[in-house]
């Protein structure tokens, strides 16, 4: 059960506190109850070693005849209220445990407001695929990712929920839906949370329901001994009657011990069908049952949109029985087959037949709920990834929701930012139509990256229905491809060159299947081979995305790339970044500025460090940057 105080109370009470404020008061509270939840925990730790002593004493006056036998009485009454004030103190720990986890969750919302969250330990590596078109360029998964930034689910499902909404961009209506319900969400701080600590409190990891959901759609398990469901009805009360009858001296005695092998002979015959269904029922127990009050603390929410009432809907079936009622039903039915680990289990089930009755109970249970089950986690999974998106724009209330439009592929950016930079330089971006590029130009380090990763990784952001790093933002339905961070491969013996190779072949064959609703973003394509060489070619590769209609962004140190948009007047267009000295240091403004660079910095950067390199004059008319 949970404590009668456990975060600040409804966030509609307070909704113009900062996020900073937010996550400290909720932390300041919950630890507040903590502190008085731990003066409880050791006052009933006390009266127990006080109820134990008293208990203690009787009995041993009474044993050696300092107090008469009737002292049995108090050591029985001591006995009691040592159990029940263990249950009340188990109450209390379970309460510590939840406060715990508001205040880990509380630190863990300030984390995100620094640079904190890049020590969360859940980076979202294992969605990371080699062929994906833009995850790994973009941050998407890994070591300081968007993933790693906004993941706060409960569930695997969620986690994976969350995944594939970064992974695969989806349709204006789509994002639309995804956008009002998070708006909803995002205010409700309570709700959010709460999901995230039922979870925690009865899991040290994050439980995956689907084995689980495996058993619970396996089908039948017991068919094959249908037979022995009326017998362990019948047969334990046919012996206890011989048993009772040859008490009485109607039968013979010895009668009863008939039933008593026959029951013997049933136990060994159900065994084995009995003994896998366990185990496979078991496999996935722990990230089910105990999800009963997560579940029920999703249907007591009120919802407005259409949307999260839809989601809610699925834990809510016509039925009259909730979703978290059918689950304390299957939790209190499995507490019959956990009877198994007590010592007088063996005893017990011969003489009742008592895991037949518990388990075809159980299998009475699936056949009737075991088809619903993923239905349930898909719900309760879409509702996490909502909260992600809706803690993302709690935590960064700069950000702003993205307009979508569906005529493209277009995106216009005003004020644009890395959102995972703590301060960003925002910069203006268009691409207004089909076959527009972007060719940026820029000394080392000025900023070129950074722009091209940050209009995409806002991209992926807005199509997945989050909030996105702008001042403005407008955009089309789009595949986002990528050409960054190329690797080569000793193992499938592939050089750096063919490895940039493929992934061009790759990015030219997603934006042709696009229909050319794609935004290309490449990033010094081509570093593998000779200057001659590597300018033709990107021309050429540049040629051919634009003819596929889309449109996107090119980052060059080679400046007769530039001259694409005097050939593409109107769609192609030049801008770059810069750097100047100060008192002898390269400065930076991360500012985007029309037209092409005219400086370069090599040789100063390659001084700055430690490499002692002699000032070269450029050549005339030199074509590079």
């Amino acid at each position: 059960m949970r404590g009668p105080v456990t975060t600040p109370s409804p966030d509609a009470a307070t909704p113009n506190l900062t996020p900073q404020l937010t996550y400290t008061e909720r932390r300041a509270t919950a630890e507040a109850e903590l502190q008085r939840l731990d003066a409880l925990s050791a006052r009933y730790a006390n009266l127990r070693a006080v109820v134990f002593l008293a208990g203690a004493g009787v009995a041993l006056a009474v044993m050696f005849g300092r107090l008469p036998r009737t002292g049995w009485w108090a050591v029985g009454a001591a006995l009691v209220t040592y159990i029940a004030l263990a249950v009340l103190h188990h109450q209390v720990f379970l309460r510590e445990e939840r406060q715990r986890q508001y205040v880990q969750l509380n630190t863990r919302g300030l984390a995100r407001l620094g640079r904190g969250w890049h020590e969360f330990a859940e980076r979202g590596e294992r969605f990371l695929v080699g062929t994906h078109l833009y995850a790994a360029d973009l941050d998407v998964f890994g070591q300081g990712s968007v993933f790693q930034l906004m993941n706060e689910t409960a569930t695997r499902a969620g986690e994976e929920r969350l995944a594939a909404w970064l992974s695969q961009p989806a349709d204006v209506a789509q994002v639309r839906t995804r956008q009002a319900a998070a708006r909803e969400l995002l205010p409700r701080v309570d709700l959010r949370q709460d999901v995230c600590v039922e979870a925690r409190a009865v899991a040290k990891e994050k439980a995956d329901p689907g084995l689980f959901i495996q058993w619970a759609e396996s089908g039948p398990s017991l068919t094959g001994i249908r037979w022995a469901r009326p017998v362990a009805v019948v047969l334990p009360l046919l012996t206890l009657t011989l048993f009772v009858l040859g008490q009485l001296g109607a039968l013979p005695r010895p009668l009863w011990w008939g039933g008593l092998l026959a029951q013997l002979a049933v136990v060994v015959l159900t065994k084995p069908p009995l003994r896998a269904m366990e185990e496979l029922m078991s496999a996935g127990e722990r990230g089910f049952v105990r999800y009963a009050p997560l579940f029920e603390r999703v249907e007591r929410e009120r919802f407005e949109h259409p949307e999260l009432r839809r989601i809610q809907s699925g834990l809510q079936p016509e039925a009259r029985e909730t979703v978290s009622a059918r689950l304390k039903r299957f939790s209190f039915l499995y507490s019959f087959v956990e009877f198994k680990r007590h010592q007088f289990h063996p005893v017990v089930h011969l003489f009742t037949l008592w895991d037949v009755h518990a388990l075809f109970a159980l299998e009475r249970w699936r056949e009737q709920h075991g088809a619903q089950v993923r239905g349930w986690f898909e719900a309760l999974a879409e509702l996490e990834a909502l909260s992600c998106l809706a803690g993302l724009a709690h935590d960064r209330p700069d950000f702003l929701w993205p307009e979508l439009v569906d005529s493209g592929p277009q995106v216009h950016a005003r004020g644009v930012g890395h959102p995972l930079l703590d301060a960003p330089v925002p910069n203006d971006v268009a691409l207004p139509g089909p076959g527009c590029a972007l060719i940026l130009t820029g000394s080392n380090m000025s900023g070129k990256t950074t722009l091209l990763r940050a209009l995409g990784l806002n991209c992926v952001l807005a199509l997945a229905g989050a909030p996105v790093c702008a001042r403005a933002f407008t955009l089309s339905p789009l595949h986002v491809l990528t050409s960054m961070r190329v690797k080569d491969s000793l193992e499938r013996g592939v050089s750096y060159f063919y490895a940039e190779v493929q992934r061009i072949k790759a990015v030219l064959d997603a934006a042709e299947a696009a229909r050319g609703q794609a935004l290309f973003l490449l990033d010094e394509i081509l570093l593998g081979t000779n200057t001659r060489e590597r300018q033709i070619a990107s021309r050429e590769v540049l040629r051919l995305l634009l003819a596929t209609g889309a449109s996107g962004g090119v980052t060059t140190h080679d400046l007769s790339l530039a001259s694409l948009a005097e050939e593409h007047a109107g769609r192609v267009v030049n801008m770059h970044f810069r750097d100047h000295l100060e008192d002898g240091k390269m400065v930076f403004d991360y500012r985007l500025r029309p037209g092409v660079v005219d400086t370069t910095n090599a040789l100063r950067v390659l001084k700055m460090a430690g490499v002692p390199v002699e000032d070269v004059p450029p050549e005339p008319g030199a074509p590079h940057a």
